[in-house]
């Protein structure tokens, strides 16, 4: 039997089921529901390296987390005006190589736990250490080591070449906070340090004059608090590579790739 675009869309409908509502992002950029599949490609972001990787591979159907226009809504609601080569460019290679893009973003968040922050810590073999899973966080307990050392296991597992940290990562930690992608913002995570008594939070991004200035301040009043910062890429990523994992057995009869994307950023 032939699979096409929707058994994968309903497939991935089935995962996303309860947990909260999603913002309305994910939906079938490109492409036809009723087209065949030849090839799955599950990525973070369809960057034009991605989308060219995926046409190598064989596969017509890419998997996107995140917006492939610059914005987390399709096409960012620009002005038309300011849409322009690089856009067009885009469109014309996926429409050319007759590309099924999906995104898939809410449906992840959605899972319980949170589909990103599961592949988050299968990544970094943290699963055994959780204590408790919050809608937007999980907590864990880990054995006793200093912050130097956890940011050096997880730039191991996560095959990161640099960390940006605030704190005092000589002091000993046990009770981390994980958040992944955009979810460093001081609203959410400042309150964990104190309600969780955490020594140190690990998230992916977040607005560097809010959660890094908390830290700061914190130690200036003794406070041993610490934060790691991965990068949101670098949060969700393992989040996208557990997606791929999870639709291969489900579709063994077509190829199902997990396309990995390089840091956006070099450092200079």
């Amino acid at each position: 039997m032939t699979l096409i675009v929707q058994d994968v869309l309903d497939a991935l409908a089935a995962q996303a089921s309860g947990g909260t509502a999603g913002c309305g992002a994910d939906q079938l950029l490109f492409g036809d529901a009723g087209q065949a599949v030849s090839g799955i490609a599950v990525t973070f972001i369809a960057s034009q390296q991605v989308l060219e990787q995926a046409v190598s591979l064989g596969a017509n159907l890419v998997i996107s987390h995140e917006g492939i226009f610059y914005s987390h809504h399709h096409d960012g609601g620009r002005d038309k005006a300011h849409v322009g080569q690089v856009h067009a460019a885009k469109k014309q290679y996926i429409a050319e190589h007759g590309l099924a893009v999906y995104r898939f973003h809410d449906g992840l968040h959605r899972q319980q736990p949170d589909g990103f922050m599961e592949g988050l810590l299968q990544e970094l073999d943290w699963e055994a250490f959780v204590v408790e899973h919050l809608p937007a966080a999980s907590i864990v307990e880990l054995p006793s080591r200093t912050g130097l050392e956890i940011a050096a296991h997880v730039k191991a597992r996560l095959g990161i070449g640099s960390l940006r940290a605030v704190g005092d990562l000589s002091a000993q930690c046990q009770r981390v906070g994980l958040l992944a992608g955009y979810r460093g913002g001081g609203a959410l995570a400042i309150p964990l340090f104190e309600r969780y008594k955490l020594d140190l939070i690990l998230y992916g991004e977040g607005p560097e004059w809010e959660t890094p200035e908390y830290v700061r301040d914190a130690i200036r009043f003794g406070a041993a608090k610490s934060l790691l910062v991965l990068g949101h890429l670098e949060s969700e990523q393992p989040g996208m590579k557990l997606l791929a994992d999870r639709l291969s057995q489900l579709f063994a009869a077509v190829p199902v790739h997990y396309v990995d994307v390089d840091s956006v950023f070099d450092l200079v």
